[in-house]
């Protein structure tokens, strides 16, 4: 008789749990390779979305007995990772870049010549402005002078800055324009002179002076910037970027159109390091929402290696006497850092050079005076000496760019010798030092492709497969690292880990299909790879 009674009530519930009434969801996606990037449950087939957040992850068969959803979503094996994170990018510069002379890429001054006056007969503007030559791409690897510029355009002010953002080289009526003369010395920087004459190249803080009478865009065209630069980036499967240093005007319209609905993409953006910027924000205090993180300012300590204005401790390989340049006095930097240190923002100082480097990571330690996570971001960190990699720990963050390292590889070693090299792009052992590393581009500087960036820090080759073996291989990342670099540990870097950056429940349901598994696939497939679709808070934006 008990044994009945056991059987009757096996049955009922057999019975109730056909007839259970599933869990609606907006999104079930199904027969996926999920790589979450939870160390809980690396892996999965399938996840549930509602409210935009995953609420289940685990096995298509479980979560299709559990969920109907408004959209179930078949991904046939497809790979699946968390929504990719941009460490470091100019998001607002590469949508203003679409509106400019693109000049990336270009193999001769004649190049930069042809792209110009190609720009010019198309838009007829009343000063041209582009960015992204590199005169270590051309045959011959020196700065150019202003003469064809002179010859061409001797009545239209043009201002064509460098790839890296730290050079300029203006045309005389632009120099006439900022009132910019030889017998000028400007710190933090140089006018390049030749023979006594200016050849029309700005390094550094000089290009302020240019930059002051650059007419503004248009709120028009600001928001056209916006909004091209966030089509590029889901079509790369970025569902969060760091803005390498914004102005408070910008970021109150970023704020508006994300209210809007005009603008989805989420941003970290660090607040540009001018004075009443600081105060503005300092008064005001941090500000957060689910798609925008105002948490951080952003300082310059030095300038960049490719144009010799990264500050190094001893002089150039190349360049006798030359040791670069602080864009910051010691005493400022000090005074900022014990500033920011009272208050809830993080600090992000871009170090290039050993010597800017020894200095924000000796100024960082003793402004925090032994206080814990307040993941104060050295961004670059570059060239860094061994005895500042002994003061490293985990209270820190390197917020570090691997394309730097492919595209740098060419001509770094003349720059800083076979010695310093050694300590140069050394991820790796950075990571070792503080267990983590946040991974970006510093686009429009470099591609804004994360497979780039993914290659460069796994394979530290360039996109022809250069050098055999690696550049410096030593400090090569492994794949899980690098994924974990460009999603958690880069929302970690943000104070966002708890709401993004792996496929967990409770977080923001931001991911991306991809037509090939990254974890697997062999290693120079991996810049080609292509995104299917990108998801941000389960919407498909992509």
């Amino acid at each position: 008789m008990k044994k009945k009674v056991i059987l009757f009530f096996a049955s009922i519930t057999i019975l109730i749990s056909c007839t259970l009434p599933k869990e609606k969801v907006d999104v079930l996606v199904i027969n996926a390779n999920v790589y979450t990037v939870d160390d809980t449950t690396p892996k999965a087939e399938a996840f549930a979305v509602k409210d935009g957040k995953f609420i289940a992850i685990g096995n298509s068969k479980e979560l299709l007995e559990k969920f109907e959803a408004s959209d179930t979503i078949d991904a046939e094996r497809k790979t699946i990772i968390p929504g990719l994170i941009d460490a470091h990018c100019h998001f607002y510069g590469l949508g203003l870049q679409q509106q400019k002379v693109n000049l990336i890429g270009t193999k001769s001054y004649d190049e930069v010549i042809e792209r110009i006056v190609a720009f010019q007969n198309d838009k007829k503007v009343s000063f041209i402005t582009g960015r992204g030559w590199d005169q270590n791409d051309w045959e011959v690897k020196e700065f150019p002078t202003k003469e064809k510029l002179d010859s061409l355009f001797p009545d239209i002010p043009i201002a064509l800055t460098r790839v890296d953002g730290h050079a300029m080289l203006i045309n005389q009526k632009a120099l006439d324009m900022a009132k910019i003369t030889k017998d000028m010395v400007v710190e933090g920087g140089e006018i390049i002179k030749k023979d006594g004459k200016i050849t029309g190249v700005l390094v550094d803080n000089p290009m302020e002076l240019v930059e002051a009478i650059i007419p503004k865009p248009s709120v028009k065209d600001e928001i056209q910037a916006l909004k091209d630069a966030e089509v590029i980036n889901f079509g790369y499967g970025l569902t969060t970027v760091d803005d390498a240093g914004l102005s408070p005007h910008v970021i109150n319209l970023i704020d508006s159109l994300q209210k809007a609905g005009t603008l989805k993409i989420r941003m970290y953006t660090m607040v540009s390091n001018v004075p009443e910027y600081v105060d503005y924000y300092l008064e005001n205090g941090v500000y957060k929402t689910d798609r925008l993180n105002v948490s951080s300012f952003k300082v310059y300590a030095d300038g960049a290696l490719g144009s010799r204005g990264a500050a190094l401790k001893e002089p150039y390989h190349d360049q006798k006497n030359h040791y670069g340049a602080m864009v910051i006095g010691h005493d400022d930097f000090t005074a900022l850092a014990k500033r920011i240190a009272a208050s809830s923002f993080q600090m992000n100082t871009h170090a290039i050079g050993d010597s800017a480097n020894a200095v924000v990571i000796k100024t960082y330690y003793e402004a925090l005076k032994g206080e814990t996570n307040r993941r104060w971001r050295v961004e670059h960190a570059q060239v860094v000496s061994p005895e500042e990699f002994e003061m490293l720990d985990d209270n820190l963050v390197m917020s570090v760019q691997p394309t730097h390292a492919t595209s740098d590889m060419y001509w770094a070693d003349e720059r800083l010798g076979e010695e310093r090299i050694k300590g140069a792009y050394a991820y790796k052992q950075l990571l070792e030092k503080t267990g983590k590393v946040a991974l970006g581009t510093d686009y429009p500087v470099e591609n804004v492709s994360p497979f780039y960036t993914f290659y460069a820090a796994v394979a530290r080759k360039d996109l022809k497969q250069y050098p055999e073996g690696g550049f410096q291989i030593k400090d090569a990342l492994t794949r899980e690292e690098t994924l974990k670099g460009m999603t958690i540990w880069a929302a970690y870097s943000n104070f966002e880990e708890e709401e993004k950056g792996s496929i967990t429940q409770g977080k923001f349901a931001d991911f991306v299909i991809l037509e090939e598994d990254i974890m697997t696939v062999k290693e120079d497939r991996i810049p080609n790879i292509k995104v299917n679709a990108t998801y941000l808070a389960g919407e498909k934006v992509y």
